[in-house]
């Protein structure tokens, strides 16, 4: 083979794919060429007058707001939520948390991305959660609620949202399947604590467990980018979950041709609204039965604890996480275990 010849034969040769840029692998400081979903995008002015943008991207490991400044309405109205953009630009920490100041957007089209990289998704097995989820409430023996959970566990398309949605837009559970996950490790603990408060009701505590976020089921959107809907931003999953309840109640009524006690379901629309803990954190009402504090209690380990693993999972220098906007501090991981 002549040299000319090889060279073009060297040329032509695949080379690897370039390793993708995660959120969570970024840090301050360095150059970003990548391709991000746009989960928020806002176009604002500063004290001079001037617009830029505010957009926050995402992909399966986290959000990452940024700024792009010297924008024009016409480059705002050129892509839109869940649009997929080429973002090219440079990371910096502003007060205490890391941002992305954006010189050049381009739009991509879905076809041309893997969607697996954009939406994630619970590390755990959907149809093994679904049937711990099946295992752990065929435990309650109280008649009027297990007829209550069948209603709930039998309705395909409540199902099929719960197999997806996430537990939040962002902080704790984040990720597709997330509800559904935070749900089943909550029963997991009640499970197990129950049994040391001889006063606690576990029927009751289990189907609260059930129905405390079930309002988040269409309070968000999570066929793409995670975001709330309108109904989610003016109503909130409290009211759905109380109206959700309702109905599930009423058909239970129809099936069963019985009346469902009122007590019954006093305990657990209390529980729905008080189960935030406080006022100050969205709650109407704050807990006043045990089952409501216990629901409360292990909702919040729950998500606290999650949310606490995800920031280890994170960037940080050595034993430490970055600074963590949900904690508003540094999180220690500790030092590696000597050999």
């Amino acid at each position: 083979m002549s040299e000319p010849a090889r060279e073009k034969a060297t040329q032509s040769e695949p080379q690897p794919a370039a390793r993708r840029r995660y959120v969570r692998d970024l840090s301050s400081g360095e150059t970003v060429d990548e391709v991000y979903m746009v989960a928020e995008k806002h176009l604002r002015a500063n004290r001079s007058g001037g617009l830029y943008l505010q957009i926050e991207l995402r992909d399966r490991t986290g959000v990452i707001s940024s700024r792009m400044w010297n924008a024009t309405e016409r480059l705002f109205d050129s892509f839109d939520v869940n649009d997929f953009l080429r973002v090219r630009g440079r990371t910096q920490i502003y007060q205490g948390e890391l941002q992305l100041i954006v010189s050049e957007i381009q739009r991509v089209p879905q076809e041309q991305v893997d969607l697996a990289d954009f939406l994630p998704q619970t590390t755990q097995s959907i149809d093994r959660l679904m049937l711990r989820l099946r295992e752990l409430m065929s435990r309650i023996e109280d008649q009027d609620l297990a007829h209550l959970v069948e209603a709930i566990l039998v309705d395909e398309t409540l199902m099929a949202k719960l197999a997806a949605a996430p537990a939040a837009v962002r902080y704790h559970h984040a990720y597709r399947g997330g509800l559904l996950e935070h749900i089943v490790t909550m029963l997991e603990i009640a499970e197990r604590i129950a049994p040391l408060y001889p006063q606690l009701d576990a029927d009751l505590l289990f189907a609260g467990i059930l129905l405390h976020d079930i309002g988040k089921l269409d309070e968000l959107s999570y066929h793409g980018a995670f975001q709330y809907t309108d109904e989610g931003e003016l109503v909130g999953h409290l009211v759905q979950g109380v109206e959700l309840l309702n109905e599930k109640i009423r058909e239970v009524e129809e099936q069963t041709r019985r009346t469902f006690p009122k007590e019954l379901a006093m305990r657990l629309k209390h529980m729905i609204i008080s189960h935030h803990g406080s006022l100050e954190f969205g709650s109407p009402k704050v807990p006043r039965t045990m089952e409501a504090l216990a629901l409360h209690l292990i909702d919040n380990l729950d998500a606290k604890l999650a949310a606490f693993q995800e920031e280890l999972r994170g960037e940080g220098r050595g034993s430490w996480t970055e600074p963590s906007a949900m904690f508003r501090r540094r999180l220690y991981r500790g030092r590696p275990k000597e050999e």
